[in-house]
């Protein structure tokens, strides 16, 4: 089991996990309460997480919350879901006669609209507060909400692969993404498909980098062992 001190850790968190839970076992581990972390990971995704363990180090928060990140993407096309990825529930299903013809071509074509700095409009399942309640409340309590919106900045977009399945009726497509700390890879895909009138969604997400620190240099994390040690 590891010793946990005060100091920053690269942890490769999982793809299961909160991030809120990542820390608390931090705080199992160390005794130490003053835990924090630079930048939110869904329970889904999977990838760098920074953790500040101890006072000294939670001060300097801000400034890598504020660093620009790395993503690599897995989404599938023709379904669109709640939340934007599989965890939701699906709320456009596209037939197969709209999606037979689409191309890795008609991707490229689009990227250029997504790339530099644009407006983002936030996913409704968010922790971002609109007057004093997080979105994701309001969402699972049926409420309409106007979403906010912000500026954020793609620096690189790259198309890594694209699957067509004809006899699954299936179309998946892989990116990597470095962009501005805020941004959602969630309404990023979303609003690819929304452009190719065509629902989408996250099936993976990886975070690679934040800054100039990358996951290669991360605890791996054996998430389910952990647990059972502490008894969780």
């Amino acid at each position: 089991m590891l010793e946990i001190k005060k100091g920053l850790y690269l942890v490769d968190k999982p793809s299961g996990p909160s991030s809120h839970m990542v820390v608390n076992y931090f705080r199992k581990l160390s005794g130490i309460k003053k835990i924090g972390h630079c930048g939110t990971l869904d329970p889904l995704a999977s990838g760098l997480l920074i953790l500040l363990v101890g006072k000294e180090y939670t001060r300097t928060q801000d400034l890598y919350l504020k660093k620009d990140k790395e993503y690599l993407v897995r989404a599938r096309l023709g379904i669109g879901t709640d939340t934007y990825d599989q965890t939701g529930k699906i709320i456009k299903k596209d037939n197969w006669q709209e999606l037979k013809d689409i191309k890795k071509t008609d991707l490229l074509r689009i990227f250029p609209q997504f790339k530099g700095k644009i407006e983002q409009t936030v996913p409704i399942f968010s922790a971002v507060k609109v007057k004093g309640q997080k979105l994701y409340q309001k969402a699972r309590r049926g409420e309409t909400v106007e979403l906010p919106s912000r500026q954020i900045e793609i620096k690189k977009l790259i198309l890594k692969s694209f699957e067509k399945d004809s006899k699954k009726e299936e179309v998946f497509f892989e990116l990597l993404v470095k962009c501005s700390s805020g941004t959602y890879i969630r309404s990023l895909i979303h609003d690819l498909g929304k452009k190719l009138a065509l629902g989408a969604h996250v099936v993976a997400l990886r975070r690679n980098k934040i800054d100039k620190f990358h996951v290669k240099k991360a605890i791996k994390m054996d998430w389910d062992s952990q647990l059972y040690q502490l008894g969780l």
